[in-house]
């Protein structure tokens, strides 16, 4: 069935390439970096659309490195590579047609000529569905982290919707996607639901873009975030009302709901 096709482009996955010392899970959503600090480096398993964002959590941290994980495009097919790079920054950036950020802990937004002299306005409106990057809309549901449950996650989830908590912290979700603009591309990263701006601009959209995630140093675990583009699915939307309605996400084991649904609710 062509619709479920359709489906399955959406969901997004690492690609089977990815660097020596990264171990894949069994959904291939999961990547996990099992020595050292480098050789890190994953692609998304297909080449990004326009507008469409390819999401990680950090699932887990390793003390005694120097740095975090690194994000971006590339325009090198994985399948087509000597090697995979030891790291992004730089030896993937050096074989050029790759766009390649690392995220700080305080990550600061890009600054343009256009937005200094036209400042856009700020919202602090947290009900808005949709994150506006240039023509295109981003569903915010699953943008923003989410701490683990636990007796203070209530006062967490706060923090990590305005955005305050370190970009490279434990629950963090960075993407990158990009846009269409004069015919050319603009990549923007997106760290807890903001858009830190257009990071590259002037990037040929004449070829596949794929996704890069370099588990680097600091960063020892990510997991994809499926985002729900189009309507949302009967899950999300329940799992919506039930997170509306109750103050601490711990409540949720009180409720009489399938053991499935309860689980939904209080981790994503």
């Amino acid at each position: 069935d062509h619709r479920m096709a359709a489906v399955s482009d959406l969901y997004m996955r690492f690609h089977q390439i990815h660097g020596a010392n990264v171990r894949l899970d069994d959904s291939q959503t999961q990547a996990t970096r099992a020595e050292s600090f480098g050789n890190g480096v994953c692609f998304s398993k297909e080449p990004l659309d326009p507008g469409k964002i390819f999401l990680v959590e950090i699932e887990e941290k390793e003390l005694g490195w120097c740095g975090n994980v690194r994000i971006g495009l590339t325009a090198h097919d994985p399948r087509n590579l000597e090697t995979v790079p030891e790291y992004s920054l730089p030896d993937l950036v050096n074989l050029g047609s790759s766009w390649i950020f690392a995220i700080t802990r305080n990550h600061n937004k890009a600054s343009t000529d256009d937005q200094q002299s036209n400042p856009a306005p700020k919202s602090h409106c947290s009900m808005e569905a949709f994150l506006q990057i240039g023509n295109y809309k981003v569903p915010k549901d699953k943008l923003v982290g989410r701490s683990r449950p636990g007796r203070y996650s209530h006062i967490l989830d706060q923090l990590y919707k305005t955005n305050i908590l370190p970009a490279t912290a434990r629950g963090s979700r960075v993407g990158v996607l990009y846009i269409i603009r004069a015919n050319m591309g603009d990549l923007h990263i997106v760290i807890n639901g903001e858009d830190m701006g257009p990071c590259a601009r002037g990037i040929p959209i004449n070829q596949p873009l794929y996704a890069v995630v370099d588990v680097f140093a600091s960063t020892k675990s990510v997991r994809i975030i499926q985002v729900d583009y189009g309507f949302p699915s009967l899950q999300t939307l329940c799992r919506q009302v039930v997170q509306k309605h109750i103050m601490h996400r711990l409540a949720i084991d009180w409720l009489e709901l399938p053991a499935l649904l309860k689980n939904y609710c209080k981790y994503e």
